[in-house]
């Protein structure tokens, strides 16, 4: 399906002409499928498996405040969750977010909920987004410390 090197090959393309990427195509539940090494080697091995079944993903949603993300995994009936804004920038364009409340959950039960000082504006995490198909069912994107990701659309929503 995809590998470092197609990743690596559209994200030169990102960087020199934009990647096109529309808003809309953004909003939805994110699951993630594969990731890469800075490099485009691949992670320690189990490191995929090991997120995919914790469940890892990210959900956007958007409102006339402003964008809003929230990652999450989830182990049985455990659910560790971070939310917060976030904002798009750039032709590439950068999704720039920072988390202002973390949750744990057991089932129904919030056995946590904290707030999280916002980081400097230099020091907040990022995905600089680097493709998607034409129906929105991919995602690759690099994050703030330079490993690649690809991931899926889901069609349930977020847990």
């Amino acid at each position: 399906m995809f590998n470092a090197e197609t990743i690596l090959a559209l994200e030169q393309s990102a960087r020199s002409q934009g990647s096109e990427i529309q808003p809309t195509s953004l909003v939805g539940v994110w699951r993630l499928k594969q990731t890469w090494t800075r490099d485009g080697n691949r992670p320690s091995p189990g490191t995929d498996p090991l997120l995919r079944s914790l469940g890892a993903q990210f959900s956007l949603s958007s409102s006339d405040d402003g964008w809003e993300i929230v990652n999450q995994v989830v182990l049985g009936a455990l659910q560790l969750r971070f939310e917060g804004p976030a904002r798009l920038s750039g032709s590439r364009p950068l999704l720039v977010f920072h988390f202002h409340t973390v949750k744990l959950m057991l089932g129904g039960i919030t056995l946590l909920n904290r707030s999280i000082p916002e980081p400097p504006r230099q020091r907040q995490p990022f995905f600089a987004l680097i493709a998607t198909t034409a129906d929105g069912q991919w995602l690759t994107a690099r994050g703030r410390g330079g490993g690649l990701a690809l991931w899926m659309k889901s069609a349930l929503p977020s847990q």
